[in-house]
């Protein structure tokens, strides 16, 4: 059985006209399991900036009930529901001070405070907008996007979870989902799909390694950088701060920066990546010929008990300093 939903079913889910559009071209999906990969690939490898921002715009800001742009009735009921546990543990002093804190994530970063809120009290809540806050914006701007895909995982589940009870799925109230289950967003009330199949487990939609570089200076996506992905060959040693081992680096991929700073693939999507020492390298020199660095490597290790983890690795960049993080 096939599962076809339209581009309102999918902007109620994520807020983003470019993934609504996605997900239907997309469309049919043979499982939730199905939806759950190709929307996370769409939202990571085809929505832009512009349209993480347009998702973030018509969600709820926290303890508020209220978005700062038009949203669906259904969006408001989703949003009341994924909120139940931060509204029942408000006093009124949290309330007033979410809602102080709320302002000033705006004012600094340009958007609303972004939390998967299922199962979360206020206290909880308060606390992460608050360490958040003190991020850069490019970064608090991936944790965003991380937080907006959670939230999507866990509207989709819904949105199967209604066909496979008979309802509309932009019509009816959303059926009750165990908040502690409804967190990972990936499966409903029975733990199944919404044509009744166990949930298969993951299977990568993108490499296991991924980039995304962001120009500081400018505040946009970093166009037209290329990338080079390296691996460690010799199982008998480590590279070393002051060794002149370059002729122990295989290379596993290059690639150049879309207009959304993004790389293309650098390596095979597998489900399991081989444990060892990575090299992630960028030409900044030949992006910007005034850039005080000519190029940028870092290097990283995977553990063999990290191998079926994502890693991605953001390079933040101005023409006299860059820094990075392991993201998700």
């Amino acid at each position: 059985m096939e599962l076809r939903f339209d581009e309102k079913d999918f902007f109620t889910c994520c807020g983003s006209t470019r993934f609504a559009k996605e997900m239907v071209l997309a469309s049919p999906f043979s499982s939730l399991q199905d939806a759950l990969s190709t929307a996370r690939d769409i939202w990571f490898n085809k929505v832009d900036v512009n349209g993480w921002l347009e998702a973030f715009s018509v969600n709820f800001l926290i303890g508020e009930h209220r978005a700062s742009a038009p949203a669906t009735d259904l969006m408001a009921q989703w949003s009341k529901s994924e909120q139940s546990t931060a509204l029942a543990t408000a006093t009124d002093g949290t309330s007033q001070e979410l809602e102080e804190w709320n302002a000033r994530y705006r004012e600094k970063f340009g958007f609303i405070f972004m939390i998967c809120a299922t199962g979360r009290s206020t206290d909880e809540i308060l606390a992460e907008l608050k360490g958040r806050y003190q991020n850069r914006p490019l970064v608090e701007l991936e944790n965003a996007a991380q937080e907006q895909i959670k939230i999507t995982e866990l509207r989709l589940a819904r949105l199967f979870s209604s066909v496979a009870n008979g309802s509309s799925a932009t019509h009816k109230s959303p059926p009750t989902v165990d908040a502690e289950k409804a967190q990972d967003g990936l499966v409903n009330a029975a733990s199944k799909d919404s044509i009744g199949d166990p949930v298969q487990s993951h299977t990568r939609t993108r490499p296991p390694i991924t980039t995304h570089v962001l120009d500081v200076s400018r505040g946009s996506p970093a166009t037209g950088v290329e990338v080079l992905l390296e691996k460690w060959a010799d199982t008998q040693s480590r590279p070393t701060f002051k060794g002149a081992d370059s002729s122990n680096w295989v290379v596993q991929g290059s690639s150049t920066t879309d207009s959304d700073g993004r790389s293309g693939q650098l390596m095979s999507i597998v489900d399991d990546i081989d444990p060892g020492i990575y090299r992630i390298s960028f030409d900044t020199g030949k992006y910007n010929p005034n850039c005080f660095f000519p190029y940028v490597s870092i290097v990283f290790e995977v553990q063999r008990s990290q191998t079926k983890q994502h890693f991605h690795v953001p390079l933040l960049l101005s023409p006299y300093s860059f820094s990075t993080y392991r993201g998700s």
